[in-house]
Parts: C-alpha cells; structure tokens; sequence
C-alpha cells in the first residue's frame, strides 16, 4: 500500500492510508464524509480501500483460510461427531450475499431473490466456526446449487481428488468425510443435507435433520460463526 512521493506531489503517509480504510470497513460510512473527515478527496478513500482489501486478501488469506490436510480433517471430523454425534462431518456451506453497487454491464446477473444486487460469498467452515473454502464474486442471481457447481471445491470433489481417503463403517454404509448444506444443494457423498419434509419422515429422519440443522449453526450461544448467517451480512 506504501505509495512513493512525487515531484508533483506527496504520498498519503501508508499509516493514514490504512486508517482511512480501516474507517470505511469499521463504519460503513459514505466515501465523501470519509473524505471530508481525514482531509482527502472521494477518489482517494476508494483507491485505499481498494488498496488495503487486495493486500489483506494477498497477505492474509494464505494463512488464514487453508485447505485442510489428513490431520487436520480428521481432528475436524473429531470434534464434530463430539460436539453433535455426526460421524465423519468436517463442516458445513451455505452462501451470503454481500451488498454491491450494481455494474452498468449485465447489472441484472446481480439482482437477487431479496430484491437488491449482490455477490455470493460460498464458504466452508469446520464446528469451530472456522473458515477453509471460500468461493466469492459471482452474481447475485444464481442458485447456490449453480454457485457450488462452479467452484474448485465441486471439481476437486466430485473427482475425489479434496478429501482423503479415510472410510469409517457407519450403519452398514462405508462412509467417507462429508460436509452439510441445506436443501438448495444437490445431494452428494461427500455432501449431505436434511430429508425434505414431505409429511412422511420417520422418526429417524426427523432426528438426522434435528442433529444437521443444530450442526449447521456452529453454533450461536457459544459465539461461534453461524454459516446461515455470515457474521451478520445479508443473506
């Protein structure tokens, strides 16, 4: 973000830089107050917002979103069929729709089903609330089934190519690790979501979809992230 003086005029001290975007990410505040309150122009709390966001995301997100590795799914696996008596579940997905100013090319793909224009953050968390796939940026109109299907996360798993070979005996079924969604996603093996309720559910099917919808939460009086939520944007 550190920008060099000129000889037609000084840089923004990169402190000051950070803290305009800061300010804007904190508050949500209009550009031109922004401006006005740190005693620069629109355009330049846009290009530091900018500026801050790209170098966060290069900077930060190698280290904070990872894919998991052999230990590290099964320590997953672990706390979740502790925590919620699911065998072999390693998280859950679902998607949340950030708020944008819609584009004059093609600004409809962006209107969604609430009535507003958004892209679809699709993200995987483990039961601690933790973030290891994310999928962001496209239109706000597609179904989430259509999202998914066109992630690296549906392509490296529809191949069997994400998640390690490690099958457990569950109920006569040879299961491997799994994640959770809802109903909008398509049924996989490593994709598992709640029997739709037609009228007819047995008593073990109502109990698989209590235990799915408390696991999905991850879970909310403990402070820990909800994936139908997404720390509070729209959905």
């Amino acid at each position: 973000m550190e920008r060099q003086d000129t000889p037609f005029r000084e840089c923004i001290p990169l402190k000051k830089r950070v803290a305009i975007a800061l300010w804007k990410l904190a508050t949500g505040s209009e550009y031109r107050s922004i401006g006005h309150l740190f005693g620069v122009s629109k355009t330049t709390v846009c290009r530091c917002v900018q500026d801050f966001c790209a170098a966060a995301e290069t900077l930060l997100v190698p280290e904070i979103i990872r894919s998991p590795d052999r230990q590290k799914f099964a320590e997953m696996a672990a706390y979740t069929e502790n925590r919620w008596g699911l065998p072999q579940c390693v998280g859950a997905i679902d998607g949340s729709h950030i708020p944008i100013l819609a584009p004059q090319e093609y600004h409809c793909d962006y209107f969604n089903r609430k009535g507003w224009h958004s892209i679809i953050l699709q993200g995987v968390v483990d039961g601690k609330g933790h973030f290891w796939n994310v999928f962001a940026g496209m239109p706000g109109s597609l179904h989430d089934a259509r999202v998914l299907r066109l992630s690296t996360l549906w392509e490296l798993a529809s191949r069997g190519n994400y998640f390690p070979a490690c099958t457990r005996d569950i109920g006569g079924v040879n299961a491997g690790y799994y994640i959770l969604g809802d109903n909008a996603y398509p049924l996989q093996n490593w994709l598992l979501k709640p029997f739709p309720d037609t009228g007819r559910l047995t008593a073990e099917h109502v109990i698989y979809n209590k235990r799915i919808c408390s696991a999905r939460c991850f879970v909310d009086d403990d402070g820990v992230y909800d994936i139908s939520d997404c720390r509070g944007m729209p959905r």
